[in-house]
């Protein structure tokens, strides 16, 4: 089975909710995600998710370090430090770079700071459905 690594700064929220929306929209792909950077699951990317029905609660933060010695065939980088800091996966057939504002920099009420969850949440499942897996499909 082809796999995917998604890689972010804190493997905490855009690489998490990827990691979601592609787990739930395809199952031809082993997925992971990792971080430069890794902190824990960000208790408001897991609430946007569980708002749409995907439960990422159960998910680990992971450095991407983890992932150097498995055969990795598609790397997205879903943030711009994340992409300067990739390091080479000499199995990856892509690697795919798609940068999204960081819900974890919100500010304002605690409404206003969900709603920009959501939108990156939305922008991740549009990106990933519409873009990334089609780009894949064509290179397996």
């Amino acid at each position: 089975m082809k796999s995917i690594l998604i890689i972010c700064t804190g493997n905490s929220c855009r690489s998490q909710m990827a990691h979601g929306w592609l787990s739930h929209l395809t199952n031809d792909f082993c997925i992971y995600s990792a971080g430069t950077y890794p902190e824990l699951v960000n208790k408001h990317a897991i609430k946007v998710m569980l708002e749409v029905g995907i439960d990422i609660s159960k998910h680990s933060s992971n450095h991407l370090n983890e992932y150097i010695d498995i055969d990795i065939d598609f790397v997205l980088t879903v943030c711009d430090n994340a992409n300067e800091k990739c390091p080479i996966f000499p199995s990856a057939t892509s690697v795919i770079h798609k940068s999204f504002k960081d819900p974890a920099d919100a500010t304002g009420t605690y409404s206003e700071i969900i709603n920009q969850y959501s939108s990156v949440r939305d922008e991740l499942k549009n990106y990933i459905k519409d873009t990334f897996l089609e780009i894949i499909s064509s290179n397996k």
